[in-house]
C-alpha cells in the first residue's frame, strides 16, 4: 500500500531573463502563400526572447535555452546569432540551444527575402536580435541561484489532431480533424528560490501556433503570448513556454484573421497550466499518509512533509547529453536548380494559385539550403537530467508520437520535450507509415522515413542509461 506521493523535483541553479523583440512594422512580414500583403499593419501582442540557464549546484556545466517568439530560423540567421552571442556574452557554442514558439505570425526572417519589400529590413533587425539575446543571456547568467523545480501534469483541449481527408475534393487538407485523437498533455513546473519564493514557471505543450493565418496583417506571438500573459498575471513570475511535439496538432479553431480568437486559445491553455500549477505542494515536501481519524467516518489523515536531506541530495543529480542524431536525407529530395526553375514558372504565371504556389517553392529552396553535405542529416540533441526529471531538446518538427512514446516508456518522470529547436533544415518528422500518403508534413519532408522512429529510439535508450 502507497502511504506517501512523491512529486517529482529537479534542485539546480537557475537563471532566466525577457526581453522584447517585436518585429518593425515595415518589415518584410509575408509568411502565409494565400496573405495578399506583404507587410504587417500593425502588433497585436508583442514578441518575446527569454533566456533560461540551467547549471548544476556544484560544477562548471551550463545549457542555455534561448527561446524566440518566431516560427523558425535558417542555418545561416542561427550561425549568424549563435556566434553573437557566444562572442558577445562569452558563452561557448555548445552551451547554447534556440527554440522556437513557432508562432506563424512573426513573419520569416531570411536573409534570402532582403530583395523582397521591405526586406532590406530583416538583416538590421537580425543583428539587433543578436544584441538583445547576448544581453539577456549575460542577465541570466547573473541571476543564476539555487532553485527547486516541480513538476505536474494537466489537460487542454486546445490542439487537435490536423491531417484530415477531404472525401469532396480527395485531398489531405492541414485542418481541424474532429474525429482524430490528440495529445492534450500540458506539462508544467514551478521553479522556487531557497526561500520558497516563486522565480518563474514553465508550460510544454504541443500545439502550432497557427491560430492567424492570412487574413491576419498583425504581428503576434499567437496563443503563446495570450497563454503567458494569464498565468504571470496570476503568478507574478515569468513564463517560459516550450513548444512540443506538435508536427500533427494545431487548434482545434484556428487558420483565421481574428485575433481574439488567438487571444481565446492562449487564455485556454492558460487557465489549464495554471490548474496544473495550483495543484503542485511546496518544494521540498512530499504527500505523507498519517493513519486514521475516527470521526462520523474513518477518515485518512495525510499531510505535507519536509523531505529529507538524502532526498533533497538526489533532487540535485545532473547529466547532460549533447549529441546529434544522424538520420538519412530522403531520396528524390529535388535540387535547387529544379526548384529554381519551377518557382521561376510561378512567379510568371498570374492565376489565384500563382503567389502561393512561388512561396511554397521558396520555402523549398530555404530548406533545400541547409542540407549537408552528403546523404545524411544530423539532427541536433539535447537530453538533461535533474533530479527527478528529464529535458529533451531536439531539432526538427516531430509529429506528437515522439513525445507520447518517451512518457509511456518512463512513467512516473516528467519528460519535457521541447521541439522545433535549431536552425529549419531538419522540417516534419512524420512516421514511416504517413509516407507516400500525401500529407502537407509528409510531402515536405526532408529526413527519409523512419527518422521519427530512429529518434525516439536514440533518446529513449539516451535517457535509459541516464535513469539507470
Amino acid at each position: 500500500m502507497q502511504t506517501h506521493v512523491d512529486t517529482p523535483q529537479s534542485r539546480c541553479r537557475f537563471g532566466l531573463a525577457h526581453g522584447d523583440i517585436t518585429l518593425p512594422v515595415e518589415i518584410y512580414y509575408r509568411m502565409w502563400g494565400a496573405a495578399t500583403q506583404d507587410h504587417a499593419t500593425g502588433v497585436h501582442r508583442p514578441l518575446r526572447a527569454t533566456v533560461t540557464v540551467l547549471a548544476p549546484l556544484d560544477g562548471n556545466e551550463r545549457q542555455f535555452i534561448i527561446a524566440l517568439d518566431h516560427c523558425v530560423m535558417g542555418r545561416r540567421e542561427m550561425d549568424g546569432l549563435l556566434d553573437t552571442v557566444s562572442t558577445a556574452a562569452d558563452i561557448s557554442r555548445e552551451e547554447l540551444f534556440v527554440v522556437f514558439s513557432h508562432t506563424h505570425a512573426a513573419g520569416l526572417m531570411g536573409l534570402e527575402r532582403s530583395d523582397l519589400p521591405g526586406g532590406e529590413l530583416i538583416a538590421p533587425y537580425l543583428d539587433q536580435l543578436g544584441q538583445t539575446v547576448s544581453r539577456l543571456a549575460i542577465e541570466a547568467r547573473e541571476s543564476l541561484q539555487p532553485a527547486t523545480i516541480i513538476y505536474g501534469t494537466g489537460r487542454c483541449s486546445l490542439a487537435a489532431h490536423r491531417d484530415f481527408w477531404d472525401p469532396e475534393h480527395e485531398a489531405w487538407i492541414c485542418g481541424y480533424h474532429p474525429d482524430a485523437p490528440a495529445d492534450d498533455t500540458v506539462l508544467a513546473a514551478r521553479v522556487h528560490d531557497e526561500d520558497g519564493g516563486l522565480l518563474a514557471t514553465l508550460v510544454n505543450y504541443a500545439c502550432h501556433p497557427t491560430t492567424l493565418a492570412w487574413e491576419n496583417t498583425l504581428i503576434s506571438s499567437d496563443y503563446p503570448g495570450a497563454m503567458r500573459e494569464t498565468i504571470e498575471n496570476a503568478t507574478g513570475a515569468p513564463c517560459l513556454f516550450l513548444q512540443g511535439a506538435s508536427g500533427e496538432l494545431g487548434p482545434v479553431e484556428g487558420f483565421v484573421g481574428d485575433v481574439a480568437v488567438a487571444d481565446r486559445n492562449g487564455r485556454q491553455l492558460g487557465y489549464a497550466a495554471l490548474s496544473a500549477l495550483e495543484a503542485m505542494p511546496a518544494p521540498g515536501t512530499r504527500f505523507v499518509y498519517q493513519g486514521p481519524v475516527v470521526s462520523g467516518a474513518t477518515l485518512g489523515d495525510w499531510h505535507h512533509e519536509a523531505l529529507s536531506s538524502e532526498d533533497i541530495e538526489a533532487h540535485g543529480e545532473w547529466q547532460i547529453n549533447r549529441d546529434s542524431i544522424p538520420l538519412p536525407i530522403r531520396p528524390g529530395t529535388p535540387s535547387v536548380e529544379q526548384v529554381q526553375a519551377e518557382l521561376a514558372d510561378w512567379e510568371a504565371k498570374d492565376t489565384p494559385d500563382a503567389r502561393a504556389m512561388a512561396e511554397r517553392k521558396r520555402r523549398m529552396l530555404h530548406r533545400l539550403d541547409q542540407l549537408p553535405p552528403g546523404d545524411m542529416f544530423p539532427i541536433e540533441s539535447v537530453v538533461l537530467k535533474i533530479g527527478g526529471a528529464v529535458w529533451v531538446i531536439l531539432q526538427g518538427e516531430f509529429y506528437s508520437v515522439l513525445q507520447a512514446a518517451l512518457r509511456e516508456r518512463f512513467p512516473g518522470t516528467p519528460i519535457i520535450v521541447a521541439t522545433i529547436a535549431s536552425h529549419w533544415g531538419a522540417s516534419y518528422l512524420p512516421p514511416r507509415e504517413l509516407y507516400g500518403k500525401g500529407i502537407y508534413q509528409e510531402s515536405i519532408a526532408i529526413v527519409a522515413e523512419g527518422g521519427l522512429e530512429t529518434v525516439i529510439e536514440k533518446t529513449g535508450d539516451t535517457i535509459a542509461s541516464m535513469l539507470k
